[in-house]
């Protein structure tokens, strides 16, 4: 959790000490970008560009509860235009040998980068028809284990909302997984 001190103490333009916020905010911060964009490059690009724009608006902040919040609206949002720019020039296209590679956790170790390569290829296969925002919704509900209140918060969509993208994009995700078994 993030102490709402370090948040003051960065306010006041203590640059060390945002150091240290990047350093808490950027492990969730990419990890909802990668499942996102199902691209590492991207999901760091994203993740810089959010850090970025904490440090510019970190002043409008008031709790630790709400900065969390904040962070996922931003790195969503960053990842929808990424997902804009995506969709004017498509580039990804799976294979047979991508669907061997099932798995669903995001590494870190000496094999680090072979296993998030398999992981966004498999991310992107099963979310690839999915809508920006059924996408968002199945990573933070699913991937990142958030509540709907969070979600809606963090979307600016309603639960009710949240709650029917989370079904059509399950949905459309096991008829994809059951096409392939």
């Amino acid at each position: 959790m993030i102490d709402i001190k370090l948040i003051e103490e960065c306010k006041g333009g203590n640059f060390n000490n945002f150091r240290k916020l990047v350093g808490l905010t950027s492990p969730f911060a990419f990890s909802v970008a990668f499942r996102m964009l199902g691209d590492e490059d991207q999901a760091k690009d994203v993740v810089q560009e959010t850090m970025i724009t904490i440090w510019q608006k970190l002043k409008k902040i008031k709790s630790a509860e709400v900065y969390k919040t904040w962070i996922y609206r931003i790195v969503v949002n960053k990842c929808y235009d990424q997902l804009r720019k995506r969709k004017r020039n498509p580039e990804f296209v799976a294979d047979e040998q991508t669907w061997a590679l099932i798995s669903n956790r995001i590494s870190e170790g000496p094999s680090a980068a072979l296993e998030n390569k398999e992981t966004s290829r498999i991310i992107s296969i099963l979310t690839e028809r999915l809508s920006p925002k059924q996408k968002a919704v199945f990573i933070l509900s699913d991937l990142e284990e958030m509540s709907s209140d969070e979600i809606s918060e963090i979307t600016g969509i309603s639960k009710s909302a949240v709650k029917a993208n989370l079904h059509y994009a399950r949905k459309n995700i096991s008829e994809k997984v059951e096409k392939y078994l």
